[in-house]
């Protein structure tokens, strides 16, 4: 038996298969395009992420020389936070606006100013953002009164790719809860959110633990993909939430980290338990009856890769972290703010600014160098004590991937900084990878997501901190959190 993982992201839609051992058996994907036709506006057609996913499914059934007779479920993920509008008879009514979307400012402020903002927090884990589903369903309210009267339904990115496998309107709790429209301790919609900003319940699909199955491939679905008609569908997660099961950061003091253009930090957590300031995103986890805190940095690898692109632009990745060795942590009291797209956590700024601190005659390229590695280190860091500080306790472990983590000093600097053992696992695919466990849970293949997490997640790295290190960069971080409450004005104002 075979399962599928489905992966509905921004630039594609993947389509993975793996065996009974959790072993990847064949990978396939097509492209989707990207819409902007306004500034600050993301958007996509829904019908182009369904004609992908057919693609996809057909080419990794072929890649694999399998039928889909042998595929026992299909699990889900992929972009979150997505507006898709359906009229009653499950047409797409407008382009879905997408979670890089920024034009829904004034509507975040209007939801606060409804339902009051620590109430809100109170409620759904969360403040509203502009990222968000719910201030996309009011932003059309206001400025498509035309399109919001046909609506009768509201999906997300991966489950209008369910509606079209199954024909169910289902969605999974992980999702849901990022719809910022979620009861956050009762895992389902909440109706004071609802009722306040005046969207029907009805247009709100039944929601599902991530292992549970939420409909069946359909006759049409079944020709177009190669799939067997009846294939039980798994809810799966968001990108996210599937992404920490791909790399098995299922369990209270296990974190995931990825460091790639962003930085997110991800921590699973046995019960709802919300930053009070909505610094930190809360969600339900896509592993039943679990939750998880997520902070995240604008600029990880992208900081480096702006970096070496504007100061260093003949000099490859590799030579500049050589030369960075030689330099002592802490860079000799130099220090650089990551914030150069602005900030998410901790700081939800968009007009912070990136910085280098404390230069001096002393200090090289190589000392420039490292201090960026040892900045984003920090901003990542401001998530990790977040989260502590917000109930999780011991971090015991964090499960490193995206490409930052490929360099030997810079998993040094993160594990000294973090004062965690730093892991890198045998799994590089991602969301794809959990919603295909996730299937296979609910297919019955292991009895439960930690289970497969154990039997299919290996380890293949281990980086401790060093103690001195780690000593000398209590000492930097200290100043690191200085700068921002320092500079803050100042940005505002540039």
């Amino acid at each position: 038996m075979y399962f599928l993982g489905i992966d509905t992201s921004t630039t594609s839609s993947k389509a993975l298969l793996i065996d009974e051992k959790g072993e990847v058996i064949a990978v396939a994907s097509n492209p989707h395009t990207l819409q902007t036709p306004k500034p600050l506006w993301s958007e996509q057609d829904p019908r182009e992420w369904w004609e992908a996913v057919a693609a996809s499914i057909k080419s990794v059934l072929e890649k694999a020389g399998i039928s889909g007779e042998r595929v026992g479920a299909v699990g889900l993920t992929g972009q979150m936070h997505g507006l898709v509008l359906l009229d009653g008879d499950g047409n797409v009514l407008r382009p879905a606006i997408l979670w890089n979307d920024q034009r829904t400012q004034r509507q975040c402020d209007e939801i606060h100013k409804i339902i009051g903002k620590e109430k809100f927090i109170s409620i759904t884990g969360n403040v509203a953002l502009t990222g968000f589903t719910a201030p996309k369903i009011l932003w059309v309210k206001e400025n498509e009164p035309d399109v919001y009267a046909k609506a009768k339904h509201v999906l997300l990115p991966k489950d209008y790719v369910r509606l079209k496998l199954t024909g169910a309107y289902a969605m999974d709790k992980a999702d849901g809860a990022g719809t910022v429209l979620f009861d956050l301790k009762a895992r389902d919609w909440s109706d004071e959110v609802l009722s306040a900003l005046e969207i029907p319940r009805a247009w709100m699909p039944k929601t599902f633990e991530g292992t549970e199955f939420t409909g069946y491939v359909t006759e049409e679905a079944a020709a177009l993909t190669g799939l067997k008609v009846g294939t039980p569908v798994a809810a799966g997660g968001g990108d996210q939430a599937a992404g920490a099961v791909g790399i098995g950061a299922v369990e209270p003091g296990i974190v995931g980290l990825t460091v790639g253009t962003s930085g997110v930090v991800f921590a699973t957590t046995p019960s709802a338990l919300i930053e009070p300031e909505g610094r930190l995103h809360a969600f339900c986890h896509a592993v039943p009856g679990m939750w998880h805190f997520m902070g995240v940095m604008l600029s990880a690898a992208g900081s480096l890769q702006w970096y070496r692109d504007t100061l260093a632009p003949d000099v490859s990745f590799d030579d500049l972290l050589k030369e960075a060795e030689s330099i002592p942590a802490g860079s000799e009291g130099l220090q650089f703010l990551p914030y150069l797209s602005g900030e998410r956590t901790p700081h939800p700024d968009p007009l912070a600014r990136g910085a280098f601190i404390g230069l001096t005659l002393r200090h090289s390229r190589a000392h420039m160098t490292r201090a960026v590695l040892e900045g984003v280190a920090f901003g990542l860091k401001d998530s990790f004590t977040l989260i502590q500080n917000a109930g999780l306790g011991k971090i015991t472990q964090v499960r490193a991937s995206g490409g930052g983590t490929k360099g030997a000093l810079w998993r040094q600097i993160l594990a000294s900084v973090l004062e965690a053992e730093l892991v890198t696992v045998n799994t590089t695919e991602g969301g794809a990878y959990g919603a295909a466990l996730l299937a296979g849970v609910g297919a019955g293949q292991w009895s439960d997501v930690a289970s497969a997490c154990k039997a299919c997640i290996r380890i293949t790295g281990s980086t401790l901190p060093d103690e001195k290190e780690a000593g000398v960069y209590r000492k930097s971080y200290e100043i690191y959190r200085e700068l921002y409450p320092a500079l803050k004005s100042s940005f505002a104002k540039m």
